[in-house]
């Protein structure tokens, strides 16, 4: 925030906000409730950065990598997304839905090549499914899971962020390679 206050007169900023991964149930601590705590938090932080005079884009969270035993990817923080949704339209904030354009392909790539986007390689032994409430909930680990990300997928991810945020936000495309 400090940075955005005091930034050089004539520089535009542009803040990209994202939430929902670690405010779902499952994190002590972190965890928010979505009726109440989780749209009061969006706004507030929406708050925060008007007077800053930077441009807000609010962006819903990007889609776990967990399918179901038929092979369909599940969404369960689309309840998340929606939220964000709704906050963004009623506060007249610029919306990427990455939620929706990663769900559609982390679906067409199916479970073995999304898995190769995980921040470790999948262990030769492990589970054709998630099988953990913490990887399904997001817990962070070393060896695998199905939320965060490695190299391939930060970028196949920052891609569609990058070209979705063109659209959202022409002005920015003489700035995009």
């Amino acid at each position: 925030m400090t940075l955005l206050r005091d930034r050089p007169a004539g520089q535009a900023d542009v803040v990209l906000m994202q939430f929902g991964h670690n405010d779902q149930p499952g994190k002590p601590g972190r965890s928010t409730d979505l009726q109440t705590e989780f749209p009061v938090n969006l706004a507030g932080y929406i708050d925060d950065v008007a007077p800053t005079g930077a441009r807000l884009v609010m962006i819903t969270p990007l889609t776990r990598r967990s399918f179901d035993a038929q092979g369909q990817l599940e969404n369960t923080l689309r309840p998340w997304t929606d939220a964000t949704i709704r906050v963004s339209a009623e506060h007249r904030v610029p919306l990427l839905d990455l939620n929706a354009i990663s769900h559609a392909a982390v679906q067409a790539m199916g479970e073995t090549e999304a898995d190769t986007l995980a921040m470790a390689p999948k262990p030769i032994d492990a589970p054709a499914q998630a099988a953990s409430a913490p990887d399904r909930a997001g817990a962070s680990n070393p060896v695998f899971d199905r939320t965060h990300l490695g190299a391939k997928g930060a970028q196949v991810f920052s891609a569609m962020v990058a070209g979705q945020l063109v659209v959202v936000m022409p002005e920015l495309k003489r700035w995009m390679r």
